[in-house]
């Protein structure tokens, strides 16, 4: 089976060695997405919420541009430096997936890249 690389341009360009998504038979792999602006590169931050939907804008597009959608996410990671914003995230978090929610755990951590408050993965299947 050959893996397939997924890339939107709506969505910000890697930062590093590695694709956007892999699509391996019917399952896509999604690498973590932060909130940058695919067009300008600047990190839209001003709070949580707002990074927070910003992250899975850049998540929707990827899904998209391999004919994905949130409906078909079956497992989340989340990645946040403060573990105090995890109410304000996931109620951002959860509109995306408003029946059926996917699995997922969510980390606080010390550092993401450019220095993000929020980094989410995930993982989508076809059936």
């Amino acid at each position: 089976m050959a893996n397939n690389i997924i890339y939107s341009k709506e969505a910000p360009a890697p930062i590093g060695p590695y694709s956007q998504a892999v699509q391996a038979g019917n399952t896509l792999f999604i690498s973590g997405q932060i909130a940058l602006d695919a067009d300008t590169g600047e990190l839209i931050n001003e709070n949580i919420t707002e990074e927070t939907h910003a992250v899975m804008k850049n998540l929707d597009a990827i899904l998209s541009a391999a004919g994905y959608g949130f409906g078909d996410v079956v497992k989340c990671s989340i990645f946040i430096k403060d573990m105090d914003d995890f109410g304000t995230i996931n109620e951002a978090y959860g509109q995306y997936f408003p029946s059926n929610p996917p699995a997922r755990e969510t980390v606080e951590v010390s550092r993401l890249p450019k220095n993000v408050q929020v980094e989410i993965s995930c993982i989508a299947v076809k059936a």
